[in-house]
């Protein structure tokens, strides 16, 4: 007989209290900054003892990372970019048009998440060290993702020859990046359909033919 496998109802509790209390942290790290929120204040607006808040990250800092990184991910499951659905879909694109119209797409809904808390992540460096060397300067993970999507995007049909993977790296390392979305959604009011469009037209001239079958 099959052995029907029940809910762990305990590691739910623990996953959603995780997640009350990180989303009680971005939106205080946001309002007040990373110096001046206190994870008193976190516990509070996430209806939890502080001591809870210790016991699940330990201190500041690491509610700090795991603000950033589940805003990139856009939930608190430990799932790299590349392992993501939406990332191995684009990938999976038969031309290179398709792969970048949905590689825009996943983009844009990380910058939505991130982008508000970039001023953040370099005011909280700048004052203390160990956030810091959270992010080394060696190895920025936002290349190495648009390293492997230009890796998958340059031999598909429809790519503009002579393009190679570094040149397409660098071409969605700088137009994808948090500070020129800030740049136009933040600072110019755009929307961010706007900036999706634009993104996707000023990429696809420099990446892809002009033949519409290719696409």
């Amino acid at each position: 007989m099959d052995t029907v496998k029940r809910p762990d109802k305990r590691a739910e509790r623990s996953r959603r209290t995780r997640e009350k209390v990180i989303q009680a942290a971005r939106e205080l790290f946001v309002a007040q900054g990373y110096g001046a929120t206190s994870l008193q204040e976190v516990a509070d607006r996430a209806g939890v003892a502080v001591q809870t808040v210790y016991f699940v990250f330990g201190n500041k800092r690491t509610l700090f990372k795991d603000v950033v990184d589940t805003s990139i991910a856009g939930d608190v499951e430990p799932v790299a970019t590349m392992d993501r659905e939406w990332f191995r879909a684009a990938c999976a694109a038969p031309t290179a048009a398709g792969h970048l119209r949905a590689h825009v797409r996943g983009t844009g809904e990380i910058l939505g998440r991130v982008a508000p808390i970039m001023p953040l992540i370099a005011a909280a460096a700048a004052t203390d060290p160990q956030i810091a060397a959270q992010w080394p300067d060696d190895a920025d993970p936002r290349f190495t993702v648009q390293h492997a999507a230009a890796r998958a995007l340059v031999d598909k049909p429809g790519a503009r020859p002579g393009v190679s993977v570094a040149m397409a790296a660098d071409l969605l390392f700088g137009l994808l990046s948090p500070q020129l979305y800030l740049l136009f959604v933040q600072d110019r009011g755009w929307s961010p359909d706007r900036w999706e469009e634009w993104a996707y037209a000023t990429l696809t001239t420099q990446l892809c033919t002009d033949d519409p079958a290719a696409g």
